[in-house]
């Protein structure tokens, strides 16, 4: 298996090895950042807070943003992102679907065309309990590039903890597609928790297939997956 597979019990301990992760690909020259949004992510991103690492030289680009969310809404990945790490730590540009645009289809093209003019040195990412990478949901082709997306009843619910209800949350996304992620020179994958076990196995134990997303990273050369489940 091409996966470099971690196992870190403490989860202090986790979320240190992971910020020891970006740093290193920082000084080994990455420029520009893949970011990921989600609760498996504060942690880390309060390390880089509090931190010294400076990206005022560097581009960040998120994996994906709610349609029909204004911008200003604290449930918004722009809100989120700026809250969480922009506002303390900048980059010369950070780079986010814009979740406001009349046409959500054109901006999905224009978002993908901006990615294909950049090199991703470093993607991070989380899964969803379904498998789903992005909002890449099982059945997704793996020859997808940043699209709009429907977001199932599983993930809707997963993400209602973050609203007021689950009516509040919106039912579509503009998201990297799984072609556009796997263009990342490098990959790390961070799953925490009991609820991620069903998605993690079934990327360690190999088989490649549309309907677990996160198995196609199986096909990636240069992937770790920090976890604090033992398998």
């Amino acid at each position: 298996m091409a996966i470099q597979l971690e196992t870190v019990k403490d989860l202090d301990q986790l979320y240190t090895r992971a910020f020891q992760l970006i740093e290193e690909q920082k000084d080994n020259g990455a420029k520009i950042f893949g970011l990921a949004t989600g609760g498996t992510m504060l942690p880390l991103y309060e390390r880089i807070r509090n931190s010294s690492i400076d990206f005022s030289n560097c581009e960040s680009v998120n994996l994906d943003e709610y349609v029909g969310l204004p911008k200003e809404h604290p449930e918004s990945y722009l809100s989120f992102m700026t809250q969480q790490l922009f506002k303390e730590k900048p980059f010369k540009n950070s780079h986010l679907p814009n979740g406001e645009a009349t046409n959500p289809e054109k901006e999905a093209k224009r978002y993908e065309e901006l990615l294909q003019n950049l090199t991703l040195d470093f993607q991070l990412l989380g899964v969803g309990e379904n498998g789903h990478i992005g909002f890449n949901e099982p059945g997704t082709s793996f020859d997808s590039e940043t699209h709009v997306v429907d977001l199932t009843p599983s993930t809707r619910t997963a993400n209602a903890r973050f609203f007021e209800s689950i009516d509040e949350v919106p039912e579509k996304a503009i998201t990297m597609g799984i072609k556009s992620i796997m263009r990342a020179k490098y990959i790390l994958l961070i799953a925490v928790g009991e609820k991620k076990r069903d998605a993690i196995k079934s990327l360690i134990d190999g088989n490649v297939t549309e309907e677990v997303p996160v198995t196609v990273l199986n096909n990636h050369s240069n992937v770790i997956v920090l976890t604090d489940l033992d398998f």
